[in-house]
């Protein structure tokens, strides 16, 4: 049976009211109030920032950053916020812009946005529109965002499938300064989708010219699952039709491929043609969601969206490992299974909970990872030791008026951390303990977590 931890109340006007700390059985007395914020004592919530009135009715999704400024993703669109003193985040604009998911990446001026919701045409304005008209437009938009106030859409190009997540992948050598790749992950074909007809099992590849981004076009369409993915195994939440997600580490020429009911290693020396090199299934899945390299690229995190997000699954009844993290080691090429984790605090039965979006926090000779887990919050674990990752921090709130909800996205980035909540717009947090020292002194100047890079050596303590 799984333990609670202790669990510290802050109101909205950040007053503290004490709890008994000892580890109790989860339990309705246990579930924090509703839209009730709970921190463990080394977590600081420093600041929320509402949704911004264009999209606020509509919910957050990704985060990407670049130098002073967060971009958060919307279905509604997207905005973008100054971050240069994080203790006063503010919006610096909002677009309007409405498809679903609208998870975003930025490379210098161009933001790119995933679309995988058919819609009527390509424009902000669109409307949606049945997958099974010919005319229907889903893919990736994109912006120039040069001027952070007043954001330009430059540039859509249409996918197979749509683009339901996008990763981008810097050209090798001389090609870097050239053209940037857009690895475009789509799936869930059906035969009377005339742009969308099985079998799929592919991914898209966009070429983008940097010095003319509007001839941004699909260059390459790789097979991932020539002879078909994993689609009989019981429990799968849909049979594998493509990928979910991608994370490429670019520097070291390598991917994982989160792909439904499949995890998959990709070469990817040759940008336009990746080679899977190591796939693998397990029959505790049930939706391959999301990967995260560490930064020496030897272990692999998996994670699992049990319930498609939409579910309870952080509860006694669903258990310590379905719907968990799983973690492998990369030996020679092939995959490895060590150990599971999943958040070790139960949610109501009314609370969807699911392992969702996360990304590597920068301490040297340690793996330490923030991540998301909708109405689970956020979750500070540390798996150094593969075989026995713990979490060591959290935030949460407690069930949301709103019914569902909860963190989609949460990133360190320069020293703080950054959560995307569905209805409650961007939260800033700041995690004081001693496994963490060092790691503010790491800077980076842009960061898609699904574009990994290393951090610098600099930036850590000798």
């Amino acid at each position: 049976m799984l333990l609670s931890k202790s669990r510290r109340f802050l109101v909205a006007a950040g007053a503290a009211v004490a709890l008994t700390a000892t580890a109790l059985p989860a339990a309705a007395n246990d579930i924090p109030p509703v839209d009730t914020v709970v921190t463990s004592p080394n977590v600081q919530h420093v600041l929320n920032v509402p949704k911004p009135a264009p999209i606020a009715a509509t919910i957050n999704t990704d985060i990407a950053f670049q130098g002073n400024y967060a971009y958060v993703g919307n279905y509604g669109g997207f905005s973008i916020y100054d971050i240069s003193n994080p203790k006063r985040t503010k919006v610096v604009s909002s677009v309007v812009c409405p498809g679903a998911q609208m998870d975003v990446s930025v490379y210098g001026d161009l933001l790119f946005a995933a679309v995988d919701s058919s819609r009527n045409n390509d424009s902000c304005s669109s409307t949606g529109q049945s997958a099974t008209i010919k005319e229907s437009w889903e893919g990736v938009r994109i912006f120039d965002v040069s001027d952070k106030a007043n954001p330009k859409y430059i540039k859509s190009v249409e996918t197979n499938c749509g683009s339901h997540t996008l990763t981008l992948v810097p050209g090798k050598g001389h090609d870097r300064r050239r053209n940037l790749y857009v690895y475009v992950s789509s799936y869930l074909p059906a035969a009377n989708f005339p742009d969308c007809a099985p079998p799929h099992d592919k991914i898209s590849i966009i070429k983008v010219p940097l010095r003319d981004p509007t001839a941004a076009a699909v260059a390459a369409t790789p097979v991932v699952f020539p002879d078909g993915g994993n689609e009989t195994q019981p429990g799968l939440l849909v049979p594998t039709s493509g990928c979910h997600d991608i994370t490429a580490y670019a520097e070291k020429d390598i991917a994982a491929g989160a792909c439904m009911g499949d995890g998959v290693l990709f070469d990817i020396r040759d940008r336009l043609n990746p080679k899977v090199t190591a796939r693998t299934t397990d029959p505790n899945f049930a939706f391959w969601h999301s990967a995260t390299f560490t930064n020496d690229a030897r272990k692999v995190v998996f994670t699992d969206e049990l319930g498609g997000g939409g579910a309870a699954t952080c509860n006694e009844a669903t258990g310590p490992t379905r719907g968990a993290n799983a973690y492998y080691d990369i030996r020679r090429g092939k995959l490895q299974f060590r150990s599971y984790f999943k958040i070790p605090r139960h949610q109501a039965d009314s609370e969807n909970c699911v392992a969702h979006n996360g990304s590597l926090i920068p301490v040297k000779g340690k793996d330490i990872m923030v991540q998301a887990w909708y109405q689970g919050g956020v979750s500070f674990v540390d798996f150094t030791d593969i075989s026995r990752p713990r979490e060591f921090g959290y935030f949460e709130r407690g069930p949301a008026s709103q019914g569902g909800g909860g963190i989609w996205s949460a990133y360190y980035y320069n020293g703080y951390i950054y959560a995307a909540d569905f209805h409650n717009g961007l939260d800033v947090l700041k995690v004081n303990d001693p496994l963490v020292r060092g790691a503010d002194r790491v800077r980076t100047d842009r960061l898609n977590v699904q574009t990994q890079q290393s951090y610098p050596d600099w930036g850590w303590d000798h």
